[in-house]
């Protein structure tokens, strides 16, 4: 006990709404139902809990996870709830202060147990129809401070056997978690074709229809990791997990579950580092810029980005590189940065074409092609034209090429790429390209399950104003205004998005 007052369960516990015999009621009633009739929790226990910093026994961390995920409609984890023990003798850190903002970086022994909790509850809601929403995203610069001497340093596997009161052991409360039991190197040559299969689909169709299999597989690989196996096949059993958190997060970002998106890319990022992956572990951090910028917070990406540049190690490769440096340009260009914009995107070429391609690639990087070189190329520079309208004519130049190049499993870059020249000719005032390139996005939209894409289109529809007196763009504001998703409202309704 503490004897200070649990922030994060108090501020959590207001939102929920219940008086504390509510929550004490509901704690029992959900641990009779896992087997643990015994419990008898009390309000002046649940008042310890809140006031005086009291972190109870397991289950009961787990029971009030549950709920409280149940309740809130996202997914609530026992960090978030400020009840993670941290040492016996040590003092334990506050895991919602600005240094450690969500209690990150977590002990090298906590991330499959977080990892396997995360996933469960996400699966959780999944299941029981509910929408994953409320929290807030952590600041890019609170992350990059708290994460960078982690980073930094050289991780360590631990090489011990499993610890029988490690919380992975626990009873879980209310949620699946795959039973543990060692694998061998054709299980995980398994896991990883499976990883390329939902990399492949995400591309092609988007992130919606498959999310729940990827977190279902996450979540199976965090039990596996409950075993130490010999080093070889923990190390790449931990790249699989990397993988699959990366592209949980990226699925999730896809369908606007944005706090969930940014908490798979700090897993990612701890899974990768945990294999000693420190390119995979910036990569991640870089996706978590990407959301950033597509969010309108591109300070926040840019903290992360430094990060993920510093971070990345020495065996990075230069096409690795290239990557994270459309990502810092996209940001520049949304503050209007336009000679810092075309510097970084200079120095993004001149790295992509430095890459001779004598070191394979690694899986995660295999997308980032050509064509996506110059879709960034083509975003930046469409995006630094809302600032400079001269910048649209080099965002169509780019947008050009890399339509030239994309192929059909990449059929989101393919929709993306058409928006950001439709909206490049609208600003170059010039509607019957800009119709032509908006219609082409828009046939293809239908069949795709991203909503990045859709939030993309409603940036172009914007410029459509202008040009609405001209028939077809008269008629291509209709056409896209019937399309759009209905966005729920607050009262529980729905508007035309």
């Amino acid at each position: 006990m503490s004897g200070e007052p649990n922030t994060r369960l108090s501020d959590l516990f207001g939102l929920a709404g219940w008086s504390k015999g509510e929550l004490a009621r509901l704690v029992n009633r959900q641990a009779a139902a896992m087997g643990h009739p015994q419990l008898a929790t009390d309000t002046s226990r649940v008042r310890r809990w809140i006031d005086m910093g009291e972190i109870p026994r397991d289950p009961v961390p787990r029971v009030l996870a549950a709920l409280f995920t149940e309740r809130l409609g996202r997914v609530v984890t026992i960090e978030d709830l400020g009840l993670v023990r941290h040492g016996r003798g040590g003092k334990r850190q506050d895991p919602g202060s600005v240094e450690h903002p969500d209690g990150v970086p977590w002990a090298p022994e906590r991330t499959a147990a977080v990892l396997t909790e995360f996933t469960g509850m996400d699966l959780m809601l999944n299941r029981r129809g509910l929408v994953g929403a409320g929290a807030a995203l952590a600041a890019g610069s609170a992350l990059s401070s708290a994460m960078h001497d982690w980073l930094h340093s050289d991780p360590a596997l631990k090489a011990d056997a499993p610890q029988f009161d490690d919380p992975l052991h626990a009873d879980p409360a209310g949620f699946d978690r795959y039973e543990a039991a060692p694998i061998g190197s054709q299980e995980i040559e398994e896991l990883e074709r499976s990883v390329e299969v939902f990399r492949a689909w995400d591309a092609a169709r988007g992130g919606g229809l498959q999310r729940k299999a990827v977190v279902g597989q996450l979540n199976e690989v965090g039990g596996m990791l409950a075993y130490r196996h010999p080093e070889h096949l923990q190390r790449r059993l931990w790249g699989v997990a990397a993988n699959l958190a990366v592209l949980a997060g990226w699925m999730s970002h896809d369908v606007g579950l944005e706090p969930t998106a940014q908490k798979y890319f700090v897993i990612a990022a701890h899974a990768a580092r945990e294999g000693g992956d420190r390119p995979r572990a910036s990569e991640a951090l870089s996706r978590a810029a990407r959301q950033m910028v597509h969010l309108g917070r591109p300070d926040d990406a840019l903290d992360l980005m430094k990060l993920a540049h510093s971070g990345s190690g020495e065996e990075v490769l230069p096409r690795t590189r290239a990557m994270f440096h459309t990502i810092e340009a996209w940001a520049q260009a949304s503050k209007g940065k336009g000679q810092a914009m075309r510097r970084t995107l200079g120095q993004a070429e001149d790295l992509f074409v430095s890459d001779r391609g004598d070191v394979p690639p690694p899986s995660w990087m295999q997308l980032f092609n050509e064509a996506d070189l110059y879709g960034m190329q083509a975003l930046s520079y469409r995006t630094l034209a809302e600032y400079e309208p001269g910048a649209a004519a080099h965002a169509q130049h780019y947008a050009e090429k890399a339509l030239a190049l994309r192929v059909d499993a990449q059929e989101r870059s393919r929709i993306f790429d058409n928006l950001s020249m439709a909206s490049a000719c609208f600003i170059a005032d010039d509607p019957e390209q800009a119709d032509r390139y908006a219609r082409l996005a828009l046939m293809s939209m239908g069949s795709n399950s991203s909503g990045r894409t859709w939030d993309r289109l409603r940036q172009m529809y914007r410029l459509t104003a202008e040009y609405a007196s001209y028939p077809r763009i008269h008629e291509l504001r209709e056409e896209i205004r019937l399309a759009l998703p209905r966005v729920k409202k607050p009262g529980g309704g729905s508007a035309q998005a």
